[in-house]
């Protein structure tokens, strides 16, 4: 919802400002709407992070910035302002009812590894065993 790119820009500003050092960005990566079609296209990025938080500090870090953006509550999958997941961290692998690490579904959504590979394309996933690379041409494999 509003002007997606700097929406996107604004946001990594916002984890700049609380102190969350941005080492490396993917490009903007426009990509069709998952779950609900019937919305505009999306905007995607990949951004890595240094941070002394642990995971669950950085989601509620997150939560907080979608907030402070104007995030409001909304169909599952539907425009929203922003969304910030925490994808990965180092080579951890959490489950809680709060958070999961990796993200649970990334290594299926080609909206995620795209921008992923663009900036982590060697970097292995904790639980399959796969770097970001892989995983996407396997989803690219899929689709051809």
């Amino acid at each position: 919802i509003g002007n997606r790119e700097e929406n996107c820009i604004r946001a990594i500003e916002l984890l700049t400002e609380k102190g969350i050092n941005v080492v490396r960005m993917s490009s903007k990566i426009e990509t069709e709407p998952w779950g609900v079609k019937d919305q505009p296209l999306f905007i995607n990025m990949a951004i890595e992070t240094e941070t002394d938080l642990r995971p669950s500090g950085l989601l509620v870090l997150l939560k907080n910035i979608e907030s402070e953006m104007g995030r409001e509550g909304g169909p599952r999958w539907g425009p929203r302002t922003i969304d910030l997941d925490i994808l990965l961290y180092g080579d951890q692998v959490i489950e809680t009812p709060e958070i999961e690490i990796p993200h649970p579904r990334m290594h299926e959504r080609d909206f995620v590894l795209r921008p992923l590979a663009e900036i982590a394309p060697h970097v292995i996933h904790p639980i399959l065993k796969k770097s970001i690379r892989q995983l996407l041409d396997g989803l690219e494999d899929q689709v051809t």
